[in-house]
């Protein structure tokens, strides 16, 4: 009777450490994954909204201005406090502001994995997330 007891014993401490090492990785992937996908959701409405706002925006001081808004906000919308991102607009012509004009907003960022200490030198892992939106101007506008 004891040795069924010892051998229950002995595959309860098994299985409990087979679970934690799967268990612990699968997590891990999750959480990054999750995390990946929180920053591509942010990146992806930052550079739809910032387009938007270029298009309606009067000047083009105005114009870079609400388009940096829209990304802090499309990115503090999606619970990321302190986003590393970068904009770049494209406009063809070479006036964002042109009636006709093609506004092309790109929004890219990186996010470093979680848990994961610098490894070979200073930089920390991370993945690069990137998107784009293109969004055309109307050829007729207000006067006023």
């Amino acid at each position: 009777m004891r040795r069924r007891r010892d051998e229950a014993g002995t595959m309860l401490v098994e299985f409990t450490w087979l679970g934690l090492l799967l268990l612990v990785p699968l997590i891990y992937l999750m959480v990054t994954v999750f995390e990946v996908q929180r920053e591509a959701y942010a990146a992806t409405a930052a550079a739809s909204a910032a387009g938007r706002a270029i298009s309606v925006a009067g000047s083009d001081e105005e114009a870079h201005r609400q388009a940096r808004a829209a990304v802090t906000l499309a990115y503090a919308d999606q619970g990321i406090d302190d986003p590393r991102w970068a904009l770049e607009v494209d406009c063809s012509p070479s006036s964002c502001l042109a009636p006709g004009a093609v506004i092309e907003v790109r929004v890219s960022s990186r996010i470093d994995l979680p848990l994961l200490p610098r490894v070979f030198g200073s930089a920390q892992p991370s993945i690069p997330v990137s998107a784009s939106h293109t969004v055309p101007r109307g050829r007729f506008r207000s006067g006023g």
